[in-house]
């Protein structure tokens, strides 16, 4: 038995799985019946695929938070570019999430959905803003890997904290 090669095998299967998943193109409810499940109802159906592009936008927002937060941090403290590089991407995060994971589209309660953005925002800032003035409270002078460290561990708990609340408010159904 070639261990690599199993596992290798087995990763791949993943992806594929991931991206079936992700577009759409795993028959689930068939799947489901065949195996004698009882049918997944409303938004539940469609928590893989909206949790696949929520981290897949996640992935694509950190790299421009940190980027940006790298390069400002060369000109500011380190309160200051996070708040900047967080601001920066935090709108573009829920018009892509808004769109692309939960498949809200038009300008109908796009305001709203701004709003709630910097209600998560708040937070996402609160808990990064916390995490580096804990940090800086430890050490004064941290290495920037170690404020790098900090700030994708505080944005983990936001980024989950975040899809709970798209999912709730974006996800839910709509009235008549």
């Amino acid at each position: 038995m070639d261990i690599v090669r199993t596992a290798v095998a087995d990763l791949k299967g993943i992806v594929r799985l991931g991206r079936a998943l992700a577009a759409g193109a795993l028959p689930i409810r068939e799947l489901r019946d065949r195996f004698g499940r009882p049918p997944l109802v409303g938004s539940r159906d469609r928590l893989v695929p909206q949790a696949l592009s929520f981290a897949g936008i996640g992935v694509v927002s950190t790299i421009a938070y940190l980027a940006l937060y790298l390069g400002l941090r060369m000109v500011l403290p380190a309160q200051w570019a996070n708040v900047l590089a967080l601001a920066s991407t935090a709108v573009a995060n829920t018009a892509a999430n808004r769109r692309l994971t939960f498949g809200v589209t038009g300008r109908r309660h796009a305001g709203r959905h701004q709003l709630q953005g910097l209600l998560v925002f708040c937070l996402g800032l609160a808990l990064t803003s916390g995490s580096l003035a804990v940090l800086h409270a430890a050490a004064p002078t941290p290495a920037r890997s170690a404020e790098l460290a900090v700030l994708v561990t505080a944005n983990l708990v936001a980024t989950a904290t975040r899809f709970l609340l798209f999912r709730h408010w974006l996800s839910r159904p709509r009235r008549p």
